[in-house]
């Protein structure tokens, strides 16, 4: 049952020492808690930088793009929060300091604000104010999580720093919490753990008006009482108040961590909310996934393969598929750009239960991926295709089963003979690249007997999409009677979501990203049945 409370809990998480500590995941952590004490729980993410969004940032620079089913474009963290707290997130989730800036302006070049001197004090810091507030209006949550990107003494973080502060004063103390997430180094040389950044980030806070309500101390080390203790000194906060947040082999062991350590009565006595979790579920999930039957070698076959961060979603639908099958999911890293010829991709492939073709933009290693599917589909071996997966599952197709020859993507080869894969209709006189793609949750049709449908167990589905190619459908017809199953379509517009082939154990594609909805307490279909067909794979092998 939710809390009666008329009054919304805000707990901020804020970081200190460097970034990089996990915020988002102590934030999502958090929330798991709280929402299995009963609560109604959403997160918000504050990110201090000047783009819109990262939908055009580099992914070595930023890492996943996470889409949401609005079409939103957010913070890799938002994928956390959905996959922790099984929450569909809106664009409201997220806020950046170039969407306030530009709401700002806006304002400013309607005449709003009255001829006024626009300035980050007061017109920036309530503007974020607003932001932080419009996510609970109308009021449907207990409590509001609000996580800020990057570190306490950054610059550019410093207007939603004060903004905290503002609100903090304004909804009073029994009705916000500030969670500080810092970092305690080891030091070999001296076997101890060092309290000195954090006590200096701590420090910083309070200098803008900010004093933590409980400390996260991030570290690879077990901190013991004294240093515990030390830090409540110095920082002036309660001793059972500072959390230890040590490595664990799984990020779904945090909230485990944190729950040992009494976090969820701490905060629920903190925010007034008299409730109490049940994290019994998370036990049993952790367990199964420390304790599997066998492990499983996944060749994920991409361009980004030196961030994983990149892939962040797919690489935890595989922890979820893993755990509903009693698998462990190793990953092999695969440039495809290596893969020049069907002995290097043999080079590649021969020792693994499975290959995944990765999402992505630009032809760098498009042959290789177009070879991996053709190794997979001749030898048996189940794969999976996501977005540029799925279109280099028909090039292949198209080149090496229907005798196309020279068959590709426009985004490829705009010169091709036979475009395959074209671009969409609709993005063709598109110049600007932000927020331009076909994004957001999509309907698709699947037909029943297919081996998608037996994954779904539905007709209806709907899925998150970020693409501006699609299957051509000139060539639908000569693809079919080569024996290609068209399994999903979007009825509307005509485009092709999903494959497969019928003479395959499993080998099934789509044009949209399954990985954005699978959630710890229940893994993506197609993830889940991807696994399972590797699985009887790796038996018949070994």
């Amino acid at each position: 049952m939710s809390t009666k409370s008329k009054n919304t809990k805000y707990i901020f998480v804020l970081g200190g020492v460097m970034s990089g500590l996990g915020k988002g995941i102590a934030a999502s952590s958090i929330g798991y808690i709280l929402k299995n004490s009963g609560l109604k729980v959403t997160i918000l993410k504050l990110d201090p930088y000047l783009n819109v969004d990262p939908g055009t940032m580099n992914p070595y620079q930023h890492g996943e793009v996470f889409v949401l089913d609005d079409g939103s474009e957010t913070d890799l963290d938002l994928g956390h929060y959905e996959r922790f707290i099984d929450v569909s997130m809106t664009r409201n989730n997220n806020a950046t300091a170039g969407q306030i800036y530009s709401t700002v302006l806006e304002k400013e070049r309607k005449g709003e604000y009255l001829g006024q001197t626009v300035q980050v004090i007061p017109h920036v810091t309530d503007e974020i104010i607003k932001r932080i507030k419009s996510i609970n209006e109308p009021k449907k949550y207990d409590v509001v999580i609000c996580e800020v990107g990057g570190t306490v003494g950054d610059i550019e973080s410093l207007p939603f720093m004060e903004a905290i502060r503002q609100l903090s004063l304004n909804v009073g103390s029994q009705n916000h919490l500030i969670m500080h997430v810092t970092l305690l180094p080891y030091v070999d040389a001296s076997g101890e753990l060092k309290s000195k950044p954090t006590q200096h980030s701590v420090m910083k806070l309070r200098e803008i008006g900010l004093s933590p309500d409980m400390i996260l101390c991030r570290s690879q080390h077990h901190i013991d009482k004294s240093v515990r203790e030390k830090i409540a000194l110095f920082c002036n906060v309660r001793s059972d108040h500072v959390f230890e947040g040590r490595d664990v082999q799984s990020i779904y062991e945090v909230p485990l961590l944190l729950h040992e350590q009494n976090m969820g009565h701490l905060v629920n006595e903190r925010l007034q909310l008299n409730k109490e979790p049940d994290l019994s579920k998370l036990k049993n999930f952790v367990h199964n996934y420390k304790n599997p039957e066998v492990e499983l070698t996944i060749a994920m076959c991409g361009k980004y393969t030196e961030l994983i961060d990149s892939y962040k979603s797919v690489l935890e639908s595989f922890v979820h598929a893993g755990v509903e099958n009693s698998a462990r999911v190793n990953i092999k890293w695969v440039k495809t750009d290596k893969i020049t010829n069907d002995k290097s991709a043999n080079m590649q492939f021969k020792d693994v239960d499975g290959i995944l073709i990765l999402p992505g933009f630009g032809s760098r290693g498009s042959e290789g991926k177009i070879l991996a599917s053709k190794y997979s589909r001749e030898n048996n071996l189940p794969f999976l295709g996501i977005c540029l997966g799925m279109q280099c599952a028909i090039i292949d197709f198209a080149r090496h089963v229907c005798g196309l020859k020279g068959a590709n993507s426009t985004e490829f080869n705009k010169r091709t003979k036979h475009p395959v894969i074209d671009l969409m209709e609709s993005q063709k006189a598109i110049k600007i690249k932000g927020g331009t793609m076909r994004l957001g949750a999509y309907d698709c049709t699947i037909k029943t007997g297919t081996k998608t449908y037996s994954a779904y167990r539905s007709k209806k589905i709907s899925e998150r999409h970020r693409h501006r190619y699609e299957v051509n459908n000139r060539y639908k017809n000569r693809l079919e009677k080569a024996g290609m199953i068209i399994s999903g379509v979007n009825d509307s517009l005509g485009v092709v979501e999903t494959i497969e082939i019928s003479d395959h154990p499993w080998f099934v594609a789509g044009q949209f990203h399954p990985e954005l909805k699978s959630r710890v307490n229940k893994a993506h279909p197609l993830f889940r049945e991807f696994i399972k067909a590797s699985k009887k794979y790796s038996k018949k092998r070994s």
